[in-house]
């Protein structure tokens, strides 16, 4: 970790949330919608979900395209479910950590997300110790209110234009090497963490 560094860029999933794709399609196969594998990627959802993130279609929307690509009369609940099942969960020690490095750097959320995951996230996640997900971070950064998903060069542009911070004083963590790789175009910072690895190890 470079001593020039005051602002820290997290990502969300595969990060700070664990990820399960192979639950969360088992979860859409339990009632029916099997379509929803080819649109699943741990790193680039596709079709309605890439749709949804991108905050092309409202919840409401994919409740309804999902229903018809199922073919089955899906509640909105059994398929927001099946959805969050994606999402495992945000380790205490990584809340804590998030906390601490708050003290030393100026903190922001940058994900590619959606209102189903997110609405989810702040409810289960972030009320960690009766705070908010907004207690953690300086800035929220969301693909779905951003109408805009990495790796495209156009978030990182509106990340550093909103805060105002300069890239070279920025460390990005991002478990994908494509956004990562955007990243360094900026002269941003960047570390690319292993599937669920403590990358606290990086502050120490």
């Amino acid at each position: 970790m470079n001593d020039n560094i005051k602002n820290l860029i997290i990502d969300f999933g595969g990060v700070l949330v664990d990820l399960d794709r192979s639950r969360c399609i088992d979860s859409f196969k339990r009632i029916g919608a099997d379509c929803i594998e080819e649109m699943l990627n741990p790193y680039y959802q596709l079709g309605l979900l890439k749709d949804l993130e991108n905050g092309d279609i409202t919840t409401d929307i994919f409740h309804d395209e999902l229903r018809k690509a199922a073919g089955k009369d899906i509640t909105d609940s059994q398929i927001d479910d099946a959805w969050n099942s994606f999402l495992v969960n945000v380790p205490s020690y990584k809340l804590d950590l998030l906390l601490s490095l708050r003290e030393r750097y100026s903190v922001y959320l940058l994900s590619n997300t959606n209102q189903i995951h997110w609405e989810m996230s702040c409810e289960r996640f972030f009320s960690y110790k009766n705070l908010t997900a907004e207690d953690f971070f300086e800035k929220i950064f969301l693909s779905y209110q951003l109408h805009q998903l990495k790796p495209s060069k156009e978030i990182f542009q509106t990340v550093l234009l909103e805060t105002g911070i300069k890239p070279e004083e920025t460390f990005f963590i991002d478990d994908s090497a494509a956004n990562c790789k955007t990243a360094e175009l900026f002269g941003i910072h960047t570390y690319t963490p292993k599937d669920q690895e403590d990358w606290g190890h990086i502050f120490k």
